[in-house]
């Protein structure tokens, strides 16, 4: 690829004031800086022969998986550079594997349809499925077309399924054998079949080509030659269809331990296999989701796209908390001539913040413990009346200190407002209590009602929930607040 001399290329600078033991001081992290300075330097070179000269140099010296992270900060056309001065095409596999979407899909355009095939050759069909996303439908057909057919059979098999299914987690090239296969039998096929990789566990099937068993790869080494695998199996306690969530795959493999899923269909044939290394992806993409979900952002923030860009990515989940906002001071300015209005409202912030703070608490402790597979239809109730009652006396418990708080405040005429002190105390005492309930009610049923329309429940905890949670115990406060002056004749 040809760099134009007078290419203006912005990169991040590297804060060199980082906090030691902060999250962004980790190892990786400051290999992760140092790369991203390397290049930078290298890329801001003015002469074509030093950039690739240095870009080469750095990319031999540098494992192609640190590159692979270190480019998602550099421009689209700085990330092609360096790709292209990978030092051969192993290295450029492990690269494209491990490296983001956006990063292939800046890169695929400068590539031809032959370069796309040698590197889906050298991996795996799994990894290949998930390559290909990032490629057009048209740019697909001919690239599995002019690929070798089995392996392009195998690539279809499960770009088939759907992208966050066990179908599209598993790959397909495994080793399973008939129960009356020797030891010496297997360990001469595997060896005659470098290209597939061995899994942690070897599995056993029937008559039928039902499994019906496992062997730990261990078990291989130790055991004599001539013994029959079923000998030396043990039996398959978990496994999943192909069409399960990767959610159940997540839940499974997380639960009982297990370095290979097998996945099967309804005739308990085996399909694929899903390994632990997919499994800590899929984890690490929906822990990447829940944090959009809770933030209200669909935003990449490792991407230098244009500010405007970014703020349409927010714009949508904050246009909700904006119309919640409108909608109290709406409610505010409709009690404003009320002689009881003039102090209640200095107390709206606090009410706001408090009950906020307790609707999240509620939401974000069920939503944990749904993702962790803690929190079960059965214990469903215990859950739900465990947060009622925490939330409750969270109630009265600050309730009665904010409101002996305010009374004192005024009694004594530290901060008089202007009102009786017992009657002031007794509205913020009771329109807190009123707002923290209301607060408890939203953050713990709206994890559940998401739930039950299959909606990810973090968004429980993201701004839409937020703004209803304010809206709803602002208006509990003023009502309450409303009925007790009535009550004394304000």
């Amino acid at each position: 690829m040809k760099a134009d001399e007078d290419e203006d290329i912005e990169f991040d600078s590297i804060d060199e004031n980082v906090v030691s033991g902060n999250l962004m001081d980790s190892p990786t992290s400051q290999l992760d800086d140092v790369l991203n300075e390397k290049l930078a330097d290298a890329l801001h070179q003015p002469a074509q022969q030093v950039i690739l000269h240095d870009i080469a140099k750095i990319a031999i010296e540098h494992d192609p998986i640190d590159l692979a992270y270190a480019v998602s900060r550099l421009p689209s056309q700085a990330r092609v550079i360096v790709y292209e001065n990978l030092p051969d095409l192993n290295a450029k596999i492990i690269f494209m594997t491990n490296t983001g979407s956006n990063t292939r899909l800046a890169i695929f355009p400068h590539i031809d349809d032959k370069e796309i095939k040698a590197l889906l050759e050298g991996m795996p069909p799994d990894e290949a499925a998930w390559l290909l996303d990032d490629l057009s439908d048209r740019r697909l057909k001919r690239v599995l077309d002019i690929l070798e057919p089995k392996k392009a059979a195998r690539i279809r098999e499960l770009y088939k399924h759907d992208r966050h299914s066990a179908g599209r987690l598993m790959t397909n090239e495994f080793f399973s054998f008939h129960l009356n296969t020797s030891v010496g039998e297997v360990a001469t096929t595997i060896r005659d079949n470098p290209g597939i990789d061995l899994t942690r566990r070897i599995f056993v099937l029937n008559d039928e080509d039902e499994l019906i068993g496992y062997v730990p790869a261990r078990n291989l080494i130790v055991n004599p030659q001539n013994i029959l695998i079923r000998q030396i199996m043990r039996p398959v306690l978990h496994s999943v269809k192909v069409e399960a969530s990767r959610d159940e795959v997540v839940d499974v493999v997380e639960r009982y331990k297990i370095p290979a899923l097998p996945v099967i269909d309804d005739q308990e044939r085996l399909l694929g296999v899903i390994t632990y290394e997919r499994v800590v992806e899929a984890m690490e993409d929906i822990a990447d989701e829940t944090i959009a979900s809770i933030a209200g952002t669909a935003e990449d923030l490792s991407e230098h796209d244009t500010i405007f860009k970014r703020f349409l990515w927010r714009a949508p989940w904050l246009i909700v908390t904006l119309c919640a906002g409108l909608v109290t001071a709406s409610a505010l300015s409709h009690f404003r001539e009320r002689d009881w209005f003039t102090f209640v409202a200095l107390f709206v912030p606090l009410i706001a913040g408090m009950s906020g703070n307790v609707g999240i608490q509620c939401s974000t402790i069920l939503v944990r413990g749904m993702s962790t597979g803690e929190l079960s239809h059965g214990s469903r109730r215990n859950a739900v009346i465990g947060e009622l009652s925490i939330g409750l006396l969270i109630g009265v418990v600050f309730g009665l200190l904010s409101g002996l708080f305010v009374y004192a405040l005024n009694r004594f005429n530290i901060h008089y407002i202007g009102s009786e002190p017992i009657i002031l105390g007794i509205i913020v005492s009771f329109g807190l209590f009123g707002a923290c309930l209301m607060a408890t009610l939203l953050g713990t049923l709206s994890p559940f009602f998401f739930a039950r329309f299959r909606i990810d429940p973090a968004v429980a905890s993201g701004p839409i929930v937020t703004a209803f949670n304010d809206v709803l115990s602002t208006l509990m406060y003023i009502l309450v607040a409303k009925v007790i002056s009535s009550f004394f004749g304000f």
